[in-house]
């Protein structure tokens, strides 16, 4: 496959506009491996939230722009791979801690599949534009949500809506400003391997 003609085949997302190479499981392995490191790097920026045992992190958004990057397989192993390492003890979750369980891991566990939807949606155009940026990157953050707000009410014996009020409305902000970033980089990356191209 050619850099030049990738940009006009539907179905590709940013990682396959890569040159060709021989060994493309090498080139797999190493944006799923850079994908966990960069999860772990920004689950390190960590600010904390008054009344919330959980974090505004940098790994929300790493998850979404890794599965929009990589597409759904690639995206799904890359965050797996960060959930299955920080599992075994590697301190990479939210501010160096690690484990399974914690209030926040349903938001490991809900970016995993967040990466998955997001890719799936990237492939069929859904970071080519800056509305529809927007819209993947809200489909995204709602399944982190989904997941990671009922297992936060779970671990901890919180309502559902004190969980709600602990876990979703301090984020929407933060949120909004990652979804902000997002519609910028992703259409103008596309532009960018256009242009080349």
């Amino acid at each position: 496959m050619s850099t030049a003609a990738a940009p006009a085949r539907s179905g590709a997302v940013l990682a396959d506009l890569l040159p060709a190479v021989r060994h493309r499981y090498a080139v797999d392995t190493a944006l799923v491996v850079g994908g966990a490191v960069l999860t772990g790097i920004a689950a390190q920026i960590a600010v904390p939230v008054p009344g919330s045992p959980v974090p505004v992190t940098g790994q929300t958004f790493a998850a979404l722009l890794i599965g929009t990057a990589l597409g759904a397989r690639r995206g799904f192993l890359s965050l797996a791979l960060y959930a299955i390492v920080g599992m075994a003890g590697m301190p990479w979750f939210s501010e160096g801690t690690s484990g399974p369980g914690g209030a926040s891991f349903g938001y490991v566990l809900g970016m995993l599949l967040a990466a998955t939807v997001v890719g799936g949606l990237a492939r069929r155009g859904g970071d080519r534009s800056v509305l529809r940026t927007a819209g993947t990157m809200a489909v995204g953050s709602l399944v982190i949500y989904a997941v990671g707000v009922p297992y936060l009410a779970l671990s901890t014996g919180m309502s559902l809506s004190a969980a709600v009020a602990a876990g979703l409305v301090p984020f929407l902000i933060g949120d909004a400003l990652k979804a902000a970033l997002a519609m910028g980089a992703l259409p103008a990356s596309w532009k960018l391997v256009g242009r080349r191209g």
